[in-house]
């Protein structure tokens, strides 16, 4: 299955150092970066922040080794990493699904 791991970065750096790692180990096809304004809880308290929002196409069966990566790389002590199915062009999912295995 073809889908996209998004994930939240707190800097341009850090995002890049993940990009480039999932990309390299083949983990990933293909990754999107843009900025995001993030509204939040954390601790208890409503924290409003600056983000880098990653968009990771990839196959399924790299979402454990992705997890392993991101949570190594990454500067915050609970990153979201969401998996999301994607549905798309059969050849464009084939080339995904070629480049991050």
């Amino acid at each position: 299955m073809i889908g996209i791991v998004y994930i939240t970065a707190g800097s341009m750096q850090n995002a890049s150092e993940i990009a480039r790692e999932l990309v390299s180990r083949r983990l990933a096809a293909c990754v999107n970066m843009f900025p995001i304004f993030s509204v939040y809880r954390w601790n208890e308290q409503i924290e409003e922040q600056n983000e880098i929002a990653l968009l990771v196409k990839t196959d399924s069966s790299r979402l454990d080794e992705i997890i392993e990566t991101v949570r190594f790389l990454h500067t915050y002590e609970l990153p979201a990493i969401e998996f999301w199915e994607v549905k798309g062009e059969q050849e464009y999912l084939d080339w995904v699904h070629v480049n991050s295995s």
